[in-house]
């Protein structure tokens, strides 16, 4: 896997798009696609914009690959792995707000994992466009931020700036997660009052 992985940073900006695809469809390849981005954005910044533009076409596409599968079988997988009282607590709370979680995991650069979270939005029947239209509004800003970084501070200086920072953006993460949520129940809580 890694001889592979080396071949595809090889072929530069068009290396980005097929790592981001195959990441986002599934196959594990840990912050490959950050690391990546940011070593292009360094070595040519006036390219950070088209490197992270790359990167999201390939993301996304990769996600809606993996969406569209998990549509075909992964309620089967949910099964095995839901059961129980707790597990269809999960699987409700999942259709009502399960987009949020969709939406944290891809524009987080700390590791989560959205795979979880994208095979159950196919299989518990998320519409194809909002999904799609989460994903790419989590993976624009993030794959922007790292392309900014890459170009202003250097690969290294970019990946230390994460480091320092992963307290900060994990906290930022979590208030905009229940910012979300609230807002969610608030609207909710409206309907309810208007029917």
């Amino acid at each position: 896997m890694r001889k592979f992985v080396d071949s595809i940073v090889a072929w530069g900006p068009g290396g980005l798009i097929v790592l981001a695809a195959l990441d986002s469809a599934g196959i594990p390849i840990p912050a490959a696609v950050d690391a990546l981005l940011m070593l292009l954005a360094a070595k040519a910044p006036e390219q950070a914009v088209l490197c992270a533009v790359l990167a999201t076409i390939g993301s996304v596409a990769g996600s809606m690959f993996l969406f569209w599968l998990s549509q075909r079988g992964g309620e089967a997988y949910l099964a095995r792995h839901t059961m129980g009282p707790r597990g269809a607590k999960a699987r409700n709370w999942f259709q009502h707000y399960g987009l949020l979680t969709v939406f944290i995991s891809a524009i987080s650069p700390i590791p989560m994992p959205m795979k979880l979270f994208v095979i159950s939005a196919g299989a518990l029947g998320v519409r194809p466009l909002s999904f799609f239209v989460t994903v790419l509004g989590a993976r624009v800003p993030r794959y922007a931020a790292m392309a900014y970084l890459g170009a202003h501070l250097g690969q290294e200086g970019a990946g230390a700036y994460l480091k320092a920072h992963a307290w900060h953006i994990g906290g930022i993460l979590a208030a905009l997660f229940a910012f979300c949520l609230l807002a969610i129940k608030v609207m909710d809580a409206r309907r309810e009052k208007m029917s």
